[in-house]
C-alpha cells in the first residue's frame, strides 16, 4: 500500500465531492421516527436515504450494488455490496436519521443550515453518522484503485438508529442470507478521545428510560391555602429518586444497575486517561466554578463508561418561571435517562426502575413509571492479534500516533445486536466524535481533517483483513 497515495486520494474525495453531499445532507431534517412520528408522510428520511443512494452509485468502485431495501412498516435502509476475494465478508454500518434539533445553536447557522468552518462541519447528523457511508465507500475505492485485495465489503446503512435501531434486527434477519459469513464488523458511528490517533470503541453503555408522573390533586390549588396539607408532587418525585440514586455523590444504589469492571477495561482507561489528560474533564463547558463529579483521570473514564449514572432529561408539570403563579401544582412528571454499564441487561433494569418507583408511594400519591427505552450496553469480544496489529499500523500511517482504545459512555443499541447476530466476528467500532463535537446538542460538527485520515485508516485495516 502507498499510504501517502492513499490518504490523498481520500482526501482529495473528501474535499472536492464528500463535504458538499454531507452539506445538502445536513439541510435535510431527517429526525429519527421517535422524534417524528409522521416520517413517512414528511419525506425527510426518504430524501437522505435517496441522497446517499444517488452519491453511492456514482463511485468507481468495481462490481458495487447498491438498493434500497423496504421492509413492510419499517424505515427504509441502504445497503450496498462490493465483492471481494476469499469467502469471509466486512459488514460496514452506518445510519442516516437524526437527532432533533435542540436549543444553543451559534447565530447564523442551526442544525439544518450548515457551516463550513476552520476544518469543521456544522449541522446535525453530518458526524453522527451520515458521514458513514461516504467514507465507507471512499475507503473501498481508495483500496481498489491501488490494486489492493480485499474481502466482500457490504454495508448497511439504515435510518433508525437515534429510535434504538428497532428496526435492524428485521432487516439483518432479511439480509443475512445475502451477506454470508461475517467474520469482521467496522462500525462508524463511535467517538474519538482526541483527534491525533485512531481510537476503537471497546465498550457501550446499556439504557433504561422513561417518565417518572407523580399527581397529587386533580387541578391546582393555591399554595397558600393547600401546601402544608397537600403533599408537594416535586417532592414526592425527588424522594422516589433517592431510592435510586445516592443525591450527595450521584451513586446508583441498586445492586441490578451496577457491574464488575473487566481488568482489561480498567487498564485501557488508564491508557487513555494518560494520552488524554485534563482533556478528559476540561473538555466539557463547565458553568462558572463548577466541579466535576470525580477528579482523577481514570476514574472519571470509568465513570463515564462502565458505572451507570442517571440524568433527568426533561419534565412537565412545571410551569415557567415568568408564568409560575402561588399555585400548588396537581403533579410533575420527570424524563429519566439511566445510563447502565454495558454487562448489565437493559430490559431488566427497566423492570426493576418501574418496580422501584412504583411501589409503596409516599403518601399513597399517584405514581406511575413508564418505560420509553432500554438496551442492554455492548462489550468486545478479544481483539485478534491481527487486528490488534492493522490498528496501530494505520494510527501510525496516517496519525504518526500508535492506536488507543476506551469504552464510550453513549448507548448504541445496534452493537449488541450485531455482537449477537455475529458472534465469532472481530469488530472495529470507532467514529470522528471527539472533543467538542457535541453529538445531540447544540453546534454538532464534524471534524473533517480528523475524517479524512480515519477514513484512510479504515480502509488499511480492511486490507489487513483481507491479508490476514
Amino acid at each position: 500500500m502507498n499510504s501517502p497515495a492513499l490518504l490523498s486520494a481520500v482526501s482529495a474525495q473528501w474535499h472536492d465531492d464528500i463535504v458538499a453531499q454531507l452539506t445538502e445532507y445536513v439541510r435535510i431534517p431527517a429526525k429519527s421516527p421517535h422524534f417524528d412520528p409522521q416520517w413517512k408522510a414528511h419525506g425527510h428520511i426518504e430524501r437522505v436515504t435517496r441522497l446517499a443512494e444517488a452519491w453511492v452509485k456514482k463511485q468507481r468502485v468495481r462490481g458495487l450494488e447498491v438498493e434500497i431495501v423496504r421492509l413492510p412498516d419499517r424505515t427504509p435502509l441502504l445497503y450496498f455490496d462490493v465483492p471481494g476475494t476469499g469467502d469471509r465478508t466486512v459488514l460496514l454500518y452506518g445510519h442516516l436519521d437524526k437527532q432533533p434539533e435542540m436549543t444553543g445553536w451559534r447565530a447564523g447557522f442551526g442544525p439544518w443550515d450548515p457551516l463550513f468552518e476552520d476544518g469543521k462541519l456544522y449541522g446535525r447528523g453530518s458526524a453522527d453518522d451520515g458521514y458513514a457511508v461516504f467514507a465507507a465507500l471512499s475507503a473501498i475505492g481508495a483500496l481498489q484503485a491501488q490494486g489492493i485485495a480485499h474481502a466482500r465489503c457490504v454495508g448497511m446503512i439504515e435510518t433508525c438508529e437515534e429510535s434504538g435501531s428497532y428496526d435492524l434486527p428485521a432487516y439483518l434477519d432479511a439480509l443475512a442470507p445475502r451477506m454470508g459469513r461475517v467474520d469482521f464488523v467496522v462500525g462508524l458511528d463511535s467517538g474519538c478521545g482526541d483527534y491525533e490517533r485512531l481510537w476503537a470503541t471497546t465498550s457501550l453503555r446499556g439504557l433504561a428510560g422513561g417518565i417518572l408522573k407523580v399527581e397529587v390533586l386533580t387541578e391546582g390549588v393555591h399554595s397558600g391555602d393547600a401546601s402544608g396539607i397537600v403533599p408537594s408532587s416535586f417532592r414526592i418525585a425527588r424522594t422516589l429518586l433517592d431510592r435510586i440514586e445516592d443525591a450527595a455523590t450521584g451513586a446508583l444504589l441498586p445492586a441490578d444497575f451496577n457491574a464488575p469492571i473487566p481488568a482489561e477495561r480498567e487498564e485501557q482507561a488508564k491508557r487513555a486517561a494518560a494520552i488524554l489528560g485534563d482533556m478528559v474533564i476540561g473538555k466539557y463547558p463547565f458553568a462558572g466554578k463548577t466541579l466535576p463529579m470525580v477528579v482523577g483521570h481514570t476514574e472519571a473514564l470509568l465513570n463515564r463508561t462502565w458505572r451507570p449514572a442517571l440524568s433527568i432529561t426533561g419534565a412537565d408539570g412545571l410551569m415557567p418561571t415568568a408564568d409560575a403563579g402561588n399555585v400548588l401544582r396537581p403533579q410533575t412528571s420527570l424524563k429519566l435517562s439511566l445510563r447502565l454499564p454495558p454487562t448489565v441487561d437493559g430490559d431488566h433494569a427497566g423492570r426493576v426502575l418501574k418496580k422501584l418507583l412504583e411501589s409503596d408511594p409516599p403518601y399513597n400519591a399517584v405514581v406511575d413509571f413508564e418505560v420509553e427505552s432500554s438496551a442492554t450496553g455492548w462489550n468486545a469480544p478479544p481483539t485478534a492479534a491481527w487486528l490488534t496489529r492493522a490498528l496501530n499500523e494505520a494510527s501510525l500511517r496516517f496519525y504518526d500516533k500508535p492506536a488507543a482504545a476506551m469504552g464510550e459512555g453513549g448507548t448504541i443499541p445496534f452493537m449488541a445486536m450485531l455482537g449477537k447476530h455475529f458472534p465469532d466476528a472481530q469488530f472495529l467500532i470507532t467514529g470522528v466524535l471527539g472533543p467538542h463535537a457535541n453529538a445531540h446538542g447544540p453546534n454538532e460538527f464534524l471534524h473533517v481533517p480528523y475524517a479524512k485520515k480515519l477514513t484512510a485508516c479504515v480502509a488499511h485495516v480492511i486490507a489487513a483483513h483481507g491479508a490476514s
